[in-house]
């Protein structure tokens, strides 16, 4: 039975043996899994170079243990809940057995266009049930999956089909989101168009039914592709440290990092971490909001859940369609126990007004989650008292791409929460603080760099084709640590506050401001609905701090209202941080996982909006455009 921590002091025990003994503590959590052949041993790294092995010598099939494994006691249970974009729509719901053959049925689609062992299949698709099927059908023949989020640029696809030189795209015709149909295949074909020299097939699912040009003797619709192919497949035998996905991560600069993740260390992360984080209980139903474009995706929509044998979500729409009550509208219908979002579409329905969940009755809620970015303290008591009613644990997770799984976090229940704090180092997790040197920070109610001193089994193998990027980017500027590029606070209780990226911590004066603590005091102003903060040449200060704020209302005194954030950043922080500049703005500008692209924002504060890089990925590349314009009378 895998090991579900259940009381704060079963945590510590566990954790103190997570870290006296590594090897033996992760091969317990592997032992659990379906293996075609045993591992040699457990562990075998260095940060240096970096090479990091985990399960050395063991062969799988992620695939097995996400399915196979399953069919005799849950072949019946849901394994995947389909909520689409349109609420008039019904539902999808698979079983387990269902989903096996649908996965089975495409893996041998594959097979017949030639794909194998090895070559890189791209996807670009919504976040429809064949896009879940996909993936799954890809680890199952041992082809690697790279998923793009369907809504990036034909430059940005490009980019990245060309460098995993992919063979197969896998596409639909359109993704319905809110009102609007995308036309995702047309994407495909310009990004094509542009030197994909390596894409053989595409295979588009039919998912809008509205028209679409097909290319002859390269496209073929995925109801043809699975015509007459059998249900069953059988898993190609994989090493443990076999690619299993390239997912590609926006660099400040240059181009997109593709971060690899392997079959056995991965599998066994994720497993671990639904299940203790979110404290999983079998029977319940667990939706995260994220898309499978993003790391959240694949480790807690797809891969985490289905390990666990649990029935996991996947939506298709926007927060706000077709009003602001859609999430609560799900939430009830689906009986959903666990819900798992971002702080962006927190503090959007939060804007919207509580009229959407006031009356709301949401009884099956047993956990929150947020994940993305900090989450600001306003955020966090409006989801805990509108949407927990005080009755939920918010677990608020601090990972990323690279770490393939979540690494500090409250576990649900047993770890006393508090606002803003990502809180305690799960299992296995060494977390440390260091200053500017390298040199560790130790004791507590102190702030550095977050790095890590031991490598845990779903991390980062490599970017892809370029290893020597992945060594300078997370494993050169600090010697035996990956450098996770956040700055960090441990408080007096031993807690971790993620203060926000290195270069969004802001020295004035000689004193670190992270710019998620400003906001947080920002927000908090009467009015207020988001806000995000950079810092900009001083010629007294060093840096000043510039700060774009969204109100609710038209303003009829903007110099009263900026005094009011003032004065309750100085009553927040102290005068040390209260903001030299602050623009009012309609939007800020954000990827499409809602991430604030601080970049553009420290450009325009800096007076140079003559080179902002590419801005056609944002989710709102219009309000990049006001800003610049508005920043001149600031």
């Amino acid at each position: 039975m895998s090991l579900q921590i259940k009381t704060l002091d079963e945590y510590r025990q566990v954790y103190t043996r997570s870290v006296a003994d590594p090897e033996g503590f992760w091969a317990e959590q592997a032992a659990e899994f379906q293996w075609k052949k045993p591992w040699k041993q457990v562990l075998k790294w260095n940060f240096r170079e970096p090479r990091i092995k985990w399960f050395l010598g063991g062969k799988l099939n992620i695939t097995e243990n996400c399915l196979d494994r399953h069919l005799e006691k849950r072949g019946k249970q849901v394994a995947l809940i389909w909520e689409p974009n349109d609420p008039s729509k019904k539902a999808r719901k698979i079983t387990y057995k269902q989903l096996y053959a649908q996965v089975c049925q495409f893996a041998n689609a594959l097979k017949a266009q030639g794909v194998k062992k090895g070559d890189r299949v791209c996807i670009y698709m919504p976040m429809t049930p064949e896009l879940s099927v996909a993936l799954l059908a890809c680890a199952r023949i041992g082809a690697i999956h790279s998923v793009v989020f369907a809504g990036f640029s034909a430059v940005s696809l490009a980019d990245r089909i060309k460098d995993a030189h992919a063979t197969v795209v896998l596409t639909s015709d359109y993704n319905a989101r809110g009102a609007k149909n995308i036309p995702v295949k047309t994407v495909v074909d310009e990004a094509l168009g542009l030197g994909c020299d390596t894409v053989k097939t595409v295979i588009v699912h039919q998912n809008t039914g509205d028209p679409v040009k097909m290319m002859e003797g390269r496209d073929i619709w995925w109801h043809d592709a699975i015509k007459g192919k059998r249900k069953s497949c059988k898993a190609t035998t994989m090493d443990s440290e076999d690619m299993l996905f390239i997912l590609y991560t926006s660099g400040s600069t240059g181009k997109p990092k593709g971060v690899v993740h392997t079959h056995g260390g991965y599998m066994v992360y994720t497993d671990f971490t639904f299940r203790n984080v979110f404290q999983y209980q079998e029977g319940d139903v667990y939706w995260c909001t994220a898309d499978i474009g993003w790391i959240t995706g694949h480790s807690y929509i797809l891969y985490g859940p289905l390990l666990a044998g649990a029935t996991t979500m996947m939506f298709e729409g926007v927060p706000t369609y077709p009003d602001a009550g859609r999430f609560w509208d799900v939430i009830q219908r689906h009986k959903v126990n666990i819900f798992y979002t971002a702080p962006t579409a927190i503090r959007a329905l939060m804007a919207a007004g509580d009229q959407w969940i006031n009356n709301r009755r949401m009884p099956s809620l047993r956990v929150l989650g947020t994940v993305g970015e900090p989450i600001n303290e306003e955020a966090w008591h409006w989801y805990n008292e509108k949407v927990g009613k005080k009755r939920c644990p918010i677990v608020d997770t601090w990972w990323q791409t690279e770490t393939g799984g979540i690494l500090i976090s409250p576990i649900a229940d047993v770890t006393p929460t508090k606002p803003c704090f990502a809180t305690l180092p799960l299992p296995g997790v060494q977390p440390c603080l260091v200053d500017a040197s390298g040199k560790e920070i130790t004791g507590n109610d102190v702030e550095g760099m977050l790095c890590i001193k031991f490598p845990w089994p779903s991390i980062l193998r490599t970017t892809y084709g370029d290893h020597e990027r992945c060594r300078t980017n997370y494993f050169a500027a600090f010697k035996n640590l990956y450098f996770t590029g956040d700055g960090a606070r441990r408080d007096a209780d031993g807690y971790y506050r993620i203060i926000g990226r290195v270069d969004d911590v802001i020295n004035v004066s000689g004193h670190r401001i992270g710019t998620a603590e400003v906001e947080d005091a920002i927000n908090k102003t009467p009015g207020v609905v988001e806000s995000a903060v950079v810092g900009f040449p001083h010629d007294i200060k060093g840096q000043g701090i510039y700060a774009y704020v969204i109100v609710n209302d038209r303003l009829e005194d903007a110099a009263a209202f900026r005094q009011k954030v003032v004065d309750t950043v100085t009553k927040q922080i102290g005068p040390i941080a209260k903001p030299d500049k602050i623009q009012i703005v309609s939007g800020l500008p954000k990827t499409r996982s809602g991430k604030i692209m601080r970049r553009i924002l420290r450009k325009v504060a800096e007076g140079d909006t003559s080179n902002l890089g590419d801005i056609s990925t944002l989710l709102n590349p219009e309000v990049v455009e006001e800003i610049k314009v508005g920043a001149s009378r600031v």
